[in-house]
C-alpha cells in the first residue's frame, strides 16, 4: 500500500499501513445491495411456481438458492457497518445456510430420481434463462465490490454462482428435451448442490480467518 490510506471504501477503523477489507459501509452499497435483495425475491416467486409446476430437481435447486440468497443478502445489509465479530458471524451464517441448501437440493433430486415423469425442457430452460438475466442484473449492480470482507466477498460469490448455475439449468432443459428423460435434470441439481457446498466452505473459511484475526489483533 502507499503511505496514506487508499481513497476506496474500507472498513471502518482504518489503519495506514494495514491492508484493509471494503466492510460495504457506503450508501452505494447499500442501495445496490437492496436491489438486489428485490431481483432475488423475484426470482423465487417465478423460478419457484415454474419448478412445483414441473417437479423438477434443477428448478427448484434454483428457487431454494433465491430465497436463501435474499434472506442472506439482507442479513448482509443488516450488518454493514457493525463490528467485524457481528460481520463474521453473519457470513458463517450465510455459508452454514447455503450448506444446508446444498444438502436439500440433494436430497430432493434423490426422491426425484425415484419418482415422477420428466419435466417439460422447455419450461426448464426458459426458466433457467429468466434466472440467468435477473443475476445478470445483479452482477452488474455488485462487480465493483466483488473484493471485501467475508460479508460483502459472500455476497459476490452467492450471485457469481447464482449466474452459472442458471446457464447450467437452462442447458439443462435443452437435455431433457433431447432426451426425453429426467436423468439430466436430476444430475445437475446434485452438480448445483456441490457448487453451493464448495462456495458454503470458501466464505466459512473466510469468515473463520478473518474472526481468528480480529482476536489477534483486539
Amino acid at each position: 500500500m502507499s503511505d496514506s490510506c487508499s481513497s476506496k471504501p474500507v472498513a471502518s477503523g482504518c489503519g495506514c499501513g494495514a491492508e484493509v477489507k471494503f466492510d460495504g459501509a457506503t450508501p452505494a452499497y447499500r442501495r445496490a445491495l437492496a436491489w438486489v435483495i428485490a431481483i432475488n425475491l423475484v426470482g423465487f416467486v417465478v423460478v419457484l411456481i415454474g419448478g412445483l409446476i414441473q417437479g423438477s430437481a434443477s428448478l427448484s435447486a434454483n428457487a431454494l438458492d433465491f430465497l436463501a440468497d435474499s434472506a442472506t443478502y439482507a442479513i448482509s445489509l443488516w450488518a454493514i457497518g457493525r463490528s467485524v465479530a457481528v460481520r463474521t458471524g453473519a457470513a458463517l451464517f450465510k455459508g452454514v445456510s447455503l450448506g444446508v441448501v446444498a444438502l436439500s437440493v440433494v436430497g430432493f433430486a434423490a426422491w426425484r430420481a425415484w419418482s415422477g415423469a420428466a419435466p417439460s425442457g422447455e419450461a426448464i430452460s426458459a426458466l433457467g434463462l429468466f434466472g440467468a438475466l435477473a443475476n445478470l442484473v445483479a452482477a452488474g449492480l455488485l462487480v465493483r465490490y466483488r473484493d471485501g470482507d467475508a460479508n460483502v466477498r459472500s455476497v459476490w460469490l452467492c450471485t457469481r454462482n447464482d449466474l452459472i448455475q442458471c446457464l447450467a439449468v437452462a442447458a439443462t432443459g435443452v437435455l431433457v428435451w433431447l432426451t426425453g428423460s429426467r436423468w439430466p435434470d436430476l444430475i445437475v441439481g446434485v452438480l448445483l448442490a456441490g457448487v453451493f457446498l464448495m462456495s458454503a466452505y470458501q466464505i466459512i473459511r473466510q469468515a473463520l480467518d478473518e474472526h481468528r484475526a480480529d482476536l489477534a489483533t483486539s
